[in-house]
């Protein structure tokens, strides 16, 4: 896929082109969407919006980081979604299965692994969007600290304070179901936190 490309054509009014672009695109965009808002029925309704307006407003994106500039467009989604009070919560039927079980991996372990899925979760929507969106956007999406930045709008030193302040809300809480992290990375109960 040429990127660029395909950016120039959607600005010129190819509709196929643009449909390329979300195709390449829509698997970040929902994983995002999803992790900031906690569900999937706000998260795909935050991802159709986010694909809207970028499809409504290409024609002002001048270059750089394409990927960027889409996610940061997703993310104010989120947030418009988040301040409007639009958040609903919904238990799905089934619990949502990250991954399925591997061949090697233990029932015990799947169980464990999902368990603890939900638990970071559930310590994501503990935490406000900024600290929230700067995790989910470097330790999930692997973005690097410099297109988070471009993503968030701030700069590299706020994306590094969000982390910081993020992670170690998020290693708090998770401290609280000590059962559920591998013995690798348990922290000793006789030591203080």
């Amino acid at each position: 896929m040429d990127e660029l490309a395909l950016v120039t054509r959607s600005q010129q009014g190819d509709l196929d082109a643009f449909n390329n672009l979300v195709l390449a695109f829509q698997g970040q965009a929902y994983n995002l969407a999803v992790r900031m808002l906690g569900d999937s029925a706000s998260a795909e309704d935050a991802t159709q919006d986010a694909f809207i307006s970028a499809y409504r407003n290409i024609g002002g994106f001048r270059g750089g980081n394409f990927r960027a500039w889409l996610l940061r467009i997703v993310s104010n989604a989120c947030l418009d979604h988040l301040r409007a009070g639009k958040r609903r919560r919904t238990e799905p039927l089934d619990p949502l299965v990250l991954d399925p079980p591997s061949h090697e991996e233990l029932p015990e372990d799947y169980a464990v692994r999902q368990e603890l899925g939900e638990e970071i979760r559930k310590g994501l929507d503990t935490l406000p969007p900024d600290q929230r969106l700067a995790i989910i956007l470097v330790d999930m999406q692997g973005l690097d600290y410099e297109e988070a930045a471009q993503v968030m709008q701030s700069n590299l030193g706020t994306v590094k304070s969000r982390l910081s302040r993020g992670r170690a809300r998020l290693r708090d809480h998770l401290r609280t179901r000590p059962e559920l992290l591998p013995a690798s990375i348990r922290l000793d109960s006789r030591r203080s936190p």
